[in-house]
């Protein structure tokens, strides 16, 4: 914004300046030349005054050789007779306008030669011309110096206005700077971020305006948390109280398989819960290194996989592997397929875990050799499950622009393969 208002205050004044400085510098030419021609005229007529009053040829030669001397014009006459005294060019004595002058008719002429006035001086014997010439450099004396003082005071007017302009923007986009800074910041997950209001009334009332954006947001996000935690809190005291029931039952496989389901709504009552208690911040953009958040869930989880006697295969990159995730997230997501595998396949089961770059986008894969996925129950669904958790870790990653696979085969088990977009170091 800056620049434009820069530029646009630049290409005003420049347009004003041309407008001045041309009619400007035009007038400055025409006023040289009026200024020379002016002082030819009155050498001319000083001579003709004088010439009027002397009849010897040697006087009247020291007195066009005195003006010669006296003046920037050169003065030359031409008598009667055709003899021209004084410095003149050829053929003087045949030029249209002095043969026009012999006539009583003076002249003053300007051409790409310079300036000749011409007056006739009518004497006794007859009539003789005065000329008087100035050369096209004395016509244009002083015209170059004050075109490039035109020209410079016109360059400073500019550069003055640019600098102004700057200033101005830089006064104007300033308090827009900070509002974007407040947005970006509101944007990452810092909802404690407001915008000082300062700048221009519109500038204040955007900053206001945003302030009070926050504020709701950070309101609604309160609500809505506060709600589901509260619903789901409300959701562990009949669980609770239908697990004492199961155990009652006298059908001890009906008592496994009740017990079995109440596991698994239980499960999916706490990834609900741990999903409301999550920080605010944490649904914002935001980034990690994968290889170290996986690399320390797997290590969590790995004392779990000995005591049930199953054979972990981990083929981790090495970090710096930034992905566009929060690491809570990223955690989460790797907790919840690593839990499914616990939970959802017998113990002694093998399973893997693979995180490796390709190309601007890396690849994580959780797989297990079990029986796969309840095809009968729905999609992305294990025996028993209700697929809350890879609902979950779906919405995650497609919050952070990356998606979710997963392929499921009785003989070959269960693959879930997760790609999220790569960012450069530093990013």
């Amino acid at each position: 914004m800056r620049s434009r208002i820069a530029w646009l205050v630049v290409a005003t004044t420049t347009a004003v300046v041309i407008s001045f400085v041309v009619p400007l510098c035009l007038l400055v030419r025409t006023l040289a030349h009026d200024r020379a021609m002016a002082g030819a005229d009155q050498e001319a007529r000083n001579v003709a005054i004088l010439a009027s009053n002397f009849e010897d040829a040697e006087q009247l030669r020291g007195l066009v050789e005195a003006a010669d001397r006296r003046g920037t014009a050169r003065v030359s006459l031409v008598l009667d007779d055709g003899t021209v005294l004084g410095a003149a060019p050829p053929g003087l004595a045949d030029d249209p306008d002095v043969l026009r002058a012999r006539g009583g008719e003076s002249a003053v002429v300007k051409d790409d030669r310079g300036g000749m006035v011409v007056l006739p001086v009518v004497v006794t014997d007859g009539t003789w011309v005065v000329v008087s010439r100035v050369t096209p450099d004395q016509l244009n004396d002083g015209v170059a110096r004050a075109w490039i003082s035109f020209v410079l005071l016109g360059l400073a007017l500019i550069g003055l206005a640019l600098l102004v302009a700057n200033w101005l923007g830089r006064r104007i986009s300033r308090p827009l700077v900070e509002l974007s800074g407040t947005a970006h910041r509101l944007r990452s997950g810092d909802l404690s971020a407001r915008a000082d209001v300062s700048g221009p009334p519109e500038t204040q009332d955007l900053a206001g305006a945003m302030n009070a954006l926050a504020e709701r947001i950070s309101e609604l996000l309160a609500a809505e948390r506060a709600g589901v935690a509260d619903l789901s809190h409300r959701l562990r005291t009949p669980v609770t109280a239908l697990r004492l029931d199961a155990e009652a039952v006298q059908d001890p496989a009906l008592v496994q398989r009740l017990q079995d389901r109440i596991d698994t709504l239980q499960r999916d009552i706490d990834a609900i819960v741990h999903e409301a208690r999550r920080p605010v911040r944490e649904d914002m953009a935001s980034s990690c290194d994968a290889a170290l958040v996986v690399a320390a869930r797997v290590a969590y989880w790995r004392p779990l996989a000995e005591d049930q006697g199953r054979r972990l295969t981990e083929d981790l990159g090495d970090p710096p592997l930034l992905v566009r995730m929060a690491a809570s997230d990223l955690r989460d997501v790797v907790d919840i397929l690593l839990d499914n595998v616990f939970a959802h396949t017998d113990e002694g089961v093998a399973f893997s875990v693979t995180l490796q770059p390709t190309g601007d986008r890396v690849r994580l894969e959780v797989a297990d050799s079990g029986r796969g996925m309840d095809e009968g129950a729905g999609p992305g669904r294990r025996p028993g499950s209700t697929g809350l958790g890879l609902d979950i870790v779906r919405r995650a990653v497609a919050g952070s622009g990356g998606t979710v696979n997963v392929d499921s085969s009785p003989a070959d088990g269960t693959h879930v393969q997760i790609v999220l977009p790569l960012l450069r170091s530093g990013a």
